[in-house]
């Protein structure tokens, strides 16, 4: 399929972009809004928060992953180098099968983020806000959650950085 310049170069300026915001969306969560709220937010207003950015950033990660599945199918269709579905010859296709591994690692990351971890911590967020023994129990839950809320974001963020790199391993091939 012969793809026009212009129509490539918008495919490449997009799959730019939704990189940019998914994996910058990444690194300021992890790096500076997620700590900073942590240090300066009680449990309850912390997970509140929690709730909020969920809410703004969530359809603006999903839409990006989907921009990023798309035009990426659309540049490997175009590129000169690609063979075929796991025609894995050279350092290229190499370099784009563990990029799209790693993706799909983030995509699991991300998934379990979305529709596992953070439903979790809004219920911790309710038994908090009652009284009693839940909600003592919910606040130690809650630290526990927390905790593998920053690792999984560390590591989407690493996966992330591995795909740039795998990225411009395929690049220079």
């Amino acid at each position: 399929m012969e793809t026009s310049s212009w129509g490539l170069s918008l495919v490449y300026w997009l799959h730019m972009l939704a990189t940019v915001v998914w994996i910058g969306g990444l690194a300021a969560l992890g790096l500076l809004i997620l700590p900073a709220a942590r240090k300066t937010l009680d449990a309850r207003a912390y997970l509140a928060f929690l709730a909020a950015l969920q809410r703004r950033l969530d359809p603006l990660g999903w839409f990006s992953l989907a921009v990023l599945a798309g035009t990426g199918m659309i540049q490997m269709g175009a590129n000169p180098n690609y063979q075929g579905f796991l025609a894995i010859q050279g350092r290229w296709a190499a370099a784009i099968l563990l990029k799209h591994l790693v993706f799909l690692g983030m995509a699991g990351v991300s998934a379990y983020l979305t529709w596992g971890l953070m439903p979790r911590l809004q219920r911790i967020a309710l038994l908090q806000a009652g009284m009693g023994e839940k909600a003592e129990a919910a606040s130690a839950q809650a630290v526990d959650l927390q905790r593998q809320e920053a690792f999984l974001l560390r590591l989407n963020l690493i996966l992330g950085i591995i795909v740039l790199a795998l990225t411009s391993v395929a690049r220079a091939s």
